[in-house]
């Protein structure tokens, strides 16, 4: 394991990194939303409604971005405690509100199960205190926040507008909860999340992912999992759904298997190597829903990549370096390759 990978969130703040500040953070996140503003306008929405959806994206976005950023989390902790978890949620929950009743899909069933999907894994790392990380209720709290973005009915939560973004705000939630029972709540370390980059990382993170590309692409050509077919006619969109990716697959999920679940485990077996191992197969069967079930050769894929994923975290202690190596898979099999369906 690298020498910081157990600082807890300050890990940004050694000097071989270089980590992006609050107002950088914040600069990012108004050319998102800027983006997210023309692109809804450039798709025919607007109103109300879309006010509303724009505003809750936005308010998770910032949380996801900032508490990435140099300082802020260990401030917001040392100011308030664990309370500040529970003040993360409790703004999180107010937002979802703002987006129900401004879309006009207010249900106190919504907001019932939005509050419990919130609340209950943040309650339930408030219980384990100050237990070492790796307890228990770590574990049942990770599992809570996976089954709620992989089988929660997000399309029924937010509908608005016709469930097209229903994917993306549970993303968000997903994130926002992590962050405030791990990163606010439990100050748990090693966890890795933060915006920098430190020596020695582009060789990591380019060597990885040209090993894991010579081993998975010929393997799942010969698993007749994909084919080649590149769709050079969209490359115009290729950066757009690049940062897409980035954002709301390989960010959430790197944080989810390697800054939590990979790191608690490596803790309570006192092996790095097994708690890297274990959480690559879980995070391989964790896709064995995907395009079908069982999908045993995407299992054997995700496995493989996890392992990779696993090594880019062990090796920078960072989970924006395994998560652009996860984005960088995810973009170039979406634009290189076809999937072979069965």
């Amino acid at each position: 394991m690298c020498k910081d990978c157990y600082r807890g969130n300050s890990i940004g703040e050694n000097d071989e990194m270089k980590q992006i500040g609050p107002w950088t953070a914040v600069g990012i996140w108004a050319a998102l939303c800027l983006a997210g503003v023309l692109y809804g306008s450039w798709q025919g929405y607007g109103g109300r409604a879309f006010a509303a959806t724009l505003t809750t994206m936005a308010f998770l976005l910032l949380v996801t971005l900032l508490l990435a950023a140099r300082g802020v989390a260990d401030r917001l902790a040392a100011s308030f405690g664990p309370a500040s978890g529970v003040m993360l949620g409790a703004l999180v929950f107010l937002f979802d509100v703002l987006y129900l009743v401004g879309t006009g899909t207010f249900d106190f069933r919504r907001a019932a199960a939005v509050l419990m999907l919130i609340f209950v894994p943040i309650g339930l790392a408030l219980t384990a205190g100050k237990a070492a990380v790796g307890c228990w209720q770590d574990f049942l709290t990770i599992l809570g926040i996976w089954v709620f973005v992989k089988f929660s009915p997000s399309h029924w939560i937010w509908p608005y507008p016709g469930g097209r973004l229903a994917y993306v705000m549970t993303v968000l939630v997903a994130v926002n909860v992590a962050l405030a029972s791990f990163i606010l709540a439990r100050r748990a370390k090693g966890i890795g999340y933060v915006f920098g980059w430190g020596k020695e990382w582009t060789f990591y993170t380019a060597g990885v992912f040209l090993m894991f590309a010579c081993i998975a692409i010929p393997l799942g050509i010969s698993m007749h999992f994909i084919q080649f077919a590149p769709q050079w006619q969209k490359w115009t969109s290729y950066l757009g759904l690049s940062l897409a990716i980035l954002l709301f697959t390989a960010w959430p999920e790197e944080l989810l298997f390697r800054g939590l679940f990979q790191n608690f485990l490596s803790r309570a077996s006192k092996s790095d190597l097994a708690g890297w191992w274990t959480a690559s197969v879980l995070f391989g069967f964790s896709h064995i829903t995907n395009m079908g079930f069982p999908n045993w050769r995407y299992v054997i894929l995700a496995t493989i990549a996890g392992i990779f994923y696993g090594l880019t975290w062990r090796k920078t202690g960072s989970i924006f370096a395994s998560a652009l190596v996860h984005a960088s898979v995810d973009a170039t099999w979406h634009f290189f390759f076809r999937t072979v369906q069965r």
